[in-house]
């Protein structure tokens, strides 16, 4: 919104800065207020701005709240109950019987013969030769002579030098000082307590038993006799009873109280004091001598000598000769004999027994019963929402000098043109729909009311 009001203000100030440069281009420069007399310059010019204030507001906005409000209403609950009813039901049952049904089977005779078959087969027969396979090998001979090699080696000597040591040692200094020392002991604390005791107390009480009804014949308000069950006399019967009594007792309690017992006890505290200690510790330092050394190493070199070995290598071949063989094979051969049989077929004869059983029938009864149910109830809370509002207040505006430096003092009855905010557009006025409209420019933008985002309405441009 600052940023819209500022562009209508520089809109406004744009307009009214080419009115007068256009007033000023009518004349050509030839007629202006410069060469006018002093009395000519007078402040016939001035005319009344408006000036924007902005002020804040407060409205109240009214908000839906829902609260969950408890009520109990009556809802019906069915129950289910059963009953034993008696259904007759039938119930199949079977019978074994037996009958003789005639039938015919084939059965196989089994007869074995012998039959003779030749055949030829092959009968391998294995032979050994020898056959030359010599070779050349090359078989290593090692010699070993000695090589001298020189080398220099790092003697280590000894030699033992005394060193200065210091040391700081802590040395234990015992003092004896007095602690008071707190502990609790539990005294015993003897008190009397009453104590409330169920006891049982023996009663006699008397109860009255109505007798035995009894057939007795009586006259009806019409003098006729007809039977009727009339009670007997009653009688008391004393039975004892047993009653509850409370009995209070003093009963001796004894407690343990805590007490807090100080003492003064001796302790033995032990401090250390620092102190130096100079000692002269023999240290042995080591410095290495060069030496030269010769020592022996062994060298042994191998040289190939080619020798002849002579390998006999045995070979088996097979060969397979042809024989006739002769063996005898059983054969079995079936027939059919047919045979007749009579075999038992069992069967079964259903027939239908009655028999009784209770069924559980059920049955719903209704109920009815309270029920705590919660609703939403709606509430209008009243809240306070702060918006701004902009109002125009009238503000005296007079244009630049006309007659130029002549009236610059003010002489020509002009007043200086204001500076800053007061600068405002000219011929605005105040409205009560929006802000400062200037009239004869109905076809400039007009501000409409929009709402803002606290609630408040807030101008908008629109045509």
């Amino acid at each position: 919104m600052k940023r819209f009001l500022a562009g209508i203000a520089a809109l406004v100030a744009a307009v009214s800065a080419g009115t007068a440069l256009e007033a000023q281009a009518g004349y050509c420069g030839a007629a202006s207020y410069n060469c006018c007399p002093p009395v000519a310059c007078r402040p016939t010019a001035c005319y009344t701005a408006c000036r924007v204030e902005r002020q804040t507001c407060y409205r109240t906005v009214y908000e839906t709240v829902c609260e969950p409000q408890q009520y109990t209403c009556n809802r019906t609950v069915y129950d289910t109950v059963y009953e034993d009813q008696p259904v007759t039901c039938y119930r199949t049952v079977y019978e074994n019987h037996v009958r003789e049904v005639p039938y015919t089977v084939c059965r196989p005779v089994m007869e074995t013969s012998e039959r003779v078959e030749r055949y030829m087969v092959s009968r391998p027969v294995w032979e050994t030769s020898y056959r030359d396979c010599s070779y050349t090998v090359r078989r290593p001979v090692f010699e070993t002579c000695n090589r001298e090699v020189r080398y220099t080696v790092m003697r280590p000597v000894t030699e033992t030098i005394e060193r200065e040591c210091r040391r700081t040692v802590m040395r234990p200094v015992v003092e004896t000082v007095n602690v008071e020392r707190c502990y609790t002991v539990m005294r015993p604390v003897t008190e009397c307590q009453t104590v409330r005791r169920i006891c049982m107390r023996r009663e006699i009480r008397q109860e009255y038993r109505p007798g035995l009804v009894l057939p007795r014949i009586v006259c009806d308000p019409c003098g006729r006799p007809r039977l009727c069950m009339v009670p007997g006399p009653g009688r008391v019967v004393c039975r004892p009873v047993l009653c509850p009594q409370v009995v209070e007792q003093q009963v001796q309690v004894t407690r343990y109280c805590p007490q807090v017992v100080r003492q003064n006890c001796p302790v033995q505290v032990c401090r250390y004091v620092p102190e130096v200690v100079v000692e002269r510790v023999p240290v042995q330092v080591c410095r290495m001598v060069p030496e030269v050394c010769v020592r022996q190493i062994p060298v042994q070199t191998c040289r190939w000598v080619c020798e002849t070995v002579t390998n006999r290598v045995p070979v088996r071949t097979c060969r397979f000769v042809q024989e006739e063989c002769v063996r005898r094979i059983p054969v079995t051969t079936c027939r059919m004999v047919t045979e007749q049989h009579v075999r038992q077929v069992p069967y079964c004869v259903a027939r239908q027994v009655p028999y009784t059983v209770n069924r559980r029938v059920a049955r719903c009864v209704p109920r009815v019963e309270p029920v705590t149910m919660t609703r939403m109830v709606t509430r209008c809370v009243p809240r306070q929402v702060a918006y701004e509002t902009c109002r125009l207040v009238p503000v005296t505006v007079c244009p630049s000098n006309p007659c130029g430096d002549a009236c610059a003092d003010g002489s020509c009855g002009f007043a200086p043109p204001p500076v800053g905010a007061d600068a405002l557009p000219p011929r605005t006025y105040e409205s009560n729909s929006g802000p400062a409209i200037a009239p004869h420019e109905s076809a400039r933008p007009q501000l409409a009311p929009e709402a803002d985002p606290v609630g408040a309405p807030r101008p908008s441009l629109s045509t």
